[in-house]
């Protein structure tokens, strides 16, 4: 008979590690996990939850507390650079015909939610603490963290981002650095804004030289991104991103053109270069998974990243306590995972790559609707 799994070490308490949490909480599993920020601080502003995601959130028993704290939404409007509408996509209320087919919500209140959530249903949390080495044999994991301590588990998920330390410790740099992210040759920059009643879904803008964006985040908040290609990935002069900002929206007309003027406080300016990774199969050795940025790092075309992570937590968490051997748990794992994650990050790059040639002869809202087609699929 195969060894239940009913210890777990989570390392890293981002949006995938925390819904894993919670989940495997509610399933009777003891979840240890540990965070390397000693300051549980969210980066970024905002965050596009589409129905996919909503769904898994009801998957997760959050639906509600996580639908209070965003701005719910029902399509995703695709515009001209001018601001003229170009197609209005309606999103499926996946989660169930009382629920919103999408969700605007703040990084902070996500933050919020899921590590309430998890600390509510018993999760053993430590911040400023990460993995140094992960000693496996057939029963378990003895893991040495950065403190001296030491524990011993059943399973443990690396859930710790771009740069993650258990991918490291498990499988190096691969051939040529192939396991390390790539830049892809552009930036995203964000700021908020207060929300005025048009933004009531998610509009996106193509430009002539990259996409824009306005999310709402609550009734009287959203965001604004933007897009643009940064050759040899430069060091941003963190005094200088609001002009910076503004640069990169020239092009734009419209609601975009008119909040360009309004971005004067370099401190309220989020800049990110985009960085990719896709890990190829399994994204397990032994009875240490990974998930998230960790494995399927994209970029945010498509509004998926943070999804991918928040599915991968369900699927783990309906696997892991099944009775049955461990590598046939994971190697499910990866069969529900991997093409829709290859899929995600493929299709987020290519557009990316549209806006770098310049290429205005592509279908953009024909992919658009792809995605909500592949990802309105059960995980």
């Amino acid at each position: 008979m195969a060894q239940r799994v009913s210890r777990v070490l989570i390392v890293g308490g981002g949006i995938g590690g925390l819904s894993l949490a919670s989940a495997l909480r509610d399933r009777g599993l003891a979840v240890d996990l540990v965070e390397l920020q000693k300051e549980w601080t969210v980066y970024g502003v905002g965050i596009i939850q589409q129905c996919n995601v909503v769904r898994a959130m009801a998957d997760l028993g959050l639906v509600d507390r996580y639908l209070d704290a965003g701005f719910p939404f029902e399509a995703v409007g695709m515009y001209a650079p001018d601001g003229r509408l170009l197609a209005k996509i309606p999103g499926q209320r996946l989660a169930g015909p009382q629920y919103p087919a999408n969700l605007g919500i703040s990084r902070l209140a996500l933050h919020t939610v899921l590590s309430g959530a998890a600390l509510e249903k018993g999760t053993a949390v430590r911040l400023g603490t990460t993995v140094e080495r992960l000693d496996q044999d057939d029963a378990g994991v003895d893991v040495t963290f950065s403190d001296g301590t030491t524990g011993r588990y059943d399973v443990v998920v690396g859930a710790d981002g771009l740069y993650s330390r258990v991918r490291g410790l498990l499988f190096g740099p691969g051939e040529d650095g192939e396991y390390r992210p790539r830049f892809t040759g552009q930036s995203v920059w964000r700021h908020n804004f207060p929300r005025p009643p048009e933004i009531d879904h998610l509009a996106a803008f193509t430009g002539p030289d990259g996409n824009a964006g306005l999310c709402p985040l609550s009734h009287d908040l959203m965001y604004l991104f933007v897009t643009s290609e940064e050759p040899g990935n430069p060091r941003m002069p963190a005094d200088q991103l609001h002009t910076l900002m503004r640069d990169r929206m020239k092009g734009f007309g419209g609601l975009i053109g008119a909040l360009r003027d309004r971005i004067t406080d370099p401190a309220q300016v989020v800049y990110k270069p985009m960085e990719v990774l896709m890990m190829p199969a399994p994204w397990y050795r032994g009875r240490v998974v990974l998930l998230g940025d960790a494995v399927h790092a994209t970029t945010p075309h498509l509004g998926q990243g943070a999804g991918m992570a928040i599915e991968d937590a369900v699927v783990l968490a309906e696997l892991l306590p099944q009775d049955a051997p461990l590598g046939d748990l994971l190697a499910r794992y990866m069969e529900r995972r991997y093409e829709r994650c290859r899929f995600i990050v493929d299709s987020s790059i290519m557009v990316g790559e549209w806006e770098m040639a310049r290429r205005h002869d592509v279908d953009r809202i024909g992919l658009v609707k792809k995605m909500l087609e592949v990802t309105a699929q059960p995980v």
